[in-house]
């Protein structure tokens, strides 16, 4: 039943009968594994990946790492949750290394995502700490490339 999700994470579109087509499960089963899956938030929702860059939509994304204070019996889960909060954050993950938190931030400009990392973000209770990186580019999202493929620049070879 794996293969089901594989094919609609890949594509949210994918129709049961198309799903029943590539994996061979019949649909009446695909239809049911699905209403599961939504019933149970296995399936969380269905996604676009859009390039907001070539639509010519000007977003600033940044990854602020976070460094937490420790407190016993606590863990990191409320603080995480605090900050997943915030309309600004896009993601949040619990990471190994120097840091404790990746946030994912987006904004209008670098001065609004400054100004957020600055003033709420870091005001958080037991944020000790935060590196923002702004995002330069994204050359790919989601499993998706987001670049034109480089045309072939190879010579035809005629036997």
């Amino acid at each position: 039943m794996r293969e089901i999700l594989t094919v609609l994470e890949a594509d949210a579109r994918a129709t049961p009968e198309r799903i029943a087509g590539l994996t061979g499960i019949p649909e009446d089963e695909v239809r049911a594994a699905i209403a599961g899956w939504e019933a149970e938030g296995v399936i969380r929702r269905y996604k676009t990946v859009v390039d907001w860059d070539r639509l010519g939509d000007e977003r600033v994304t940044a990854f602020v790492d976070v460094t937490v204070a420790p407190e016993r019996g606590r863990g990191f889960d409320d603080v995480a949750e605090r900050i997943a909060r915030f309309r600004e954050i896009r993601a949040v993950h619990l990471v190994s290394g120097a840091q404790d938190l990746r946030v994912e931030v987006e904004g209008s400009s670098m001065k609004e995502v400054a100004d957020f990392v600055a003033q709420k973000l870091s005001g958080v209770e037991r944020v000790t700490a935060t590196s923002t990186h702004f995002l330069l580019r994204r050359y790919k999202d989601d499993h998706q490339l987001l670049t034109e493929p480089e045309p072939d620049q190879r010579l035809s070879v005629m036997p």
